[in-house]
């Protein structure tokens, strides 16, 4: 390698764990061991002779280097992908429409959508959040989108809710994370009985989880906000009206995971899915699903 270039699989590395938040998680996302991650993560950072992400109370930060770095990265790993687009003789030119949970990466999806479109700036993007359950229910009608990202329940020991959501057709893996139960950081202990619990519609697949999870538990709880959406549940969360559940990548800077003093049943882990295409859809509707799901993996 030259003396004076940086090694692009390091540098995808290096962003999956600056956006997972730790080493675990990225591997589970890019689908490597820890050990090669830490390993990818070392070699960068002697490239770059200083660190690069240190440990901090909420996962790996990139330090002042880090984050000069991390700009960098993404132009790169982008324009990779642009000229391997370029040299497969695929042009996007047309309208998209995509439907995705607003469960995934609340934060940062419209960064992964500007990326998109400034790879593909003959593209015109229609973007709806919808919920999983009409993503997955629509996902090969083609009525409301070209493409759906969806959240998917994984079938673990925690009750009937877990398995709350038929999946009607496979679809492709992009990420793994956790649920917890969030709560405002200022909340203060004892939270006491019943528990007052933020809720979202009762057609939301994640809220019949928690409600089956604290019934089967026998957990006493109480409805203490009605939010429409993911937005209005981190609100009222950090305002301090309750507790609830929510994936790790959907916690604000003012929500904490809940203690485990308060004795909380365990969750499921939650998957995020791209919903594969119809046997109908369109080259250009096949290209960028395939281009999408590098950016959201």
């Amino acid at each position: 390698m030259n003396a004076r270039a940086f090694d692009l699989t390091q540098l995808r590395t290096f962003i999956a764990i600056h956006d997972a938040g730790s080493i675990s998680a990225a591997a589970e996302q890019i689908f490597l061991s820890q050990s090669t991650v830490s390993e990818q993560l070392k070699k960068l950072e002697e490239r770059a002779g200083q660190p690069l992400l240190v440990r901090s109370r909420k996962g790996m930060r990139p330090t002042p280097a880090g984050t000069r770095l991390l700009a960098y990265a993404r132009q790169i790993s982008a324009l990779s992908e642009a000229a391997f687009e370029d040299l497969q003789g695929v042009l996007l030119d047309g309208e998209l429409r995509i439907a995705i949970t607003d469960y995934y990466r609340p934060h940062d999806v419209g960064r992964v959508l500007k990326r998109f479109t400034s790879l593909y700036p003959r593209l015109r993007l229609h973007v709806s959040a919808m919920q999983s359950a009409q993503i997955e229910r629509t996902a090969l009608t083609g009525e409301h989108f070209d493409v759906g990202l969806a959240l998917r329940l994984m079938n673990e020991d925690v009750g009937r809710g877990a398995k709350a959501l038929g999946y009607r057709t496979p679809g492709t893996l992009v990420r793994r994370e956790r649920l917890v139960w969030a709560m405002s950081s200022t909340l203060a202990e004892p939270i006491g009985e019943p528990l007052p619990l933020v809720t979202l519609p009762p057609s939301c697949a994640l809220q019949s989880l928690v409600l089956s999870v604290l019934e089967r538990h026998k957990v006493p709880y109480r409805v203490s906000h009605s939010a429409a959406g993911v937005a209005g549940m981190q609100l009222a969360l950090g305002a301090g009206l309750g507790i609830s559940c929510l994936n790790e990548s959907a916690l604000t800077s003012d929500l904490i995971v809940c203690p485990a003093s308060l004795g909380l049943p365990p969750l499921p882990r939650a998957e995020f899915h791209l919903l594969p295409g119809r046997a109908d859809e369109t080259d250009l509707i096949r290209h960028a699903r395939n281009a999408l799901l590098r950016l959201f993996a």
